[in-house]
């Protein structure tokens, strides 16, 4: 059976490939900007051990609607400033987050870098299955993480370094 693609999201930044890759790939630079412009990451929440097997892991903090987002899974693929991928699951449930059963119902994250001049270009792309809707909410949502990745990518370095 084929797998699904559910949905891709892709974005030019004008940063180099190394700067886009360690935005994705280092756990404090994750914690900055893994999540939608109106809402941010859960401190202490970001793992990402970026080898093959490795663990990723990230919370949302979605309080104004009365929970966390969780999200977890492993790397099957990581080739620097080319491609990662790993399988996400999802959860609501703390506890779940914690535990992080790689048996969980997870899909399919496709993560493609390239670079482009002076600039560079990532496509975060889901495969699995989930309603129609749900698979367009989620690409919006996507969208939005991009919109505070190019956020935190135009911040000042000297800014960011004593955060």
């Amino acid at each position: 059976m084929a797998e699904r693609e559910l949905y891709f999201v892709e974005r030019e930044f004008n940063c180099d490939i190394e700067t886009l890759w360690n935005a994705w790939t280092n756990a404090k630079e994750l914690e900055a900007w893994y999540s939608p412009t109106m809402l941010s990451v859960v401190p202490g929440s970001v793992t990402s051990e970026v080898f093959i097997g490795g663990r990723w892991a990230v919370a949302v903090d979605v309080s104004v609607n009365g929970f966390n987002a969780y999200f977890w899974g492993r790397y099957s693929e990581v080739v620097p400033n080319v491609r990662l991928v790993h399988s996400l699951s999802y959860s609501q449930d703390e506890a779940e987050f914690i535990f992080a059963d790689d048996n969980a119902p997870a899909h399919r994250i496709v993560i493609d870098f390239e670079k482009r001049g002076k600039k560079s270009w990532v496509r975060f792309t889901q495969f699995g299955e989930m309603p129609e809707e749900q698979a367009e909410a989620s690409r919006d949502g996507m969208n939005s993480y991009l919109d505070n990745l190019e956020l935190y990518l135009g911040r000042d370095k000297s800014v960011q370094a004593t955060d």
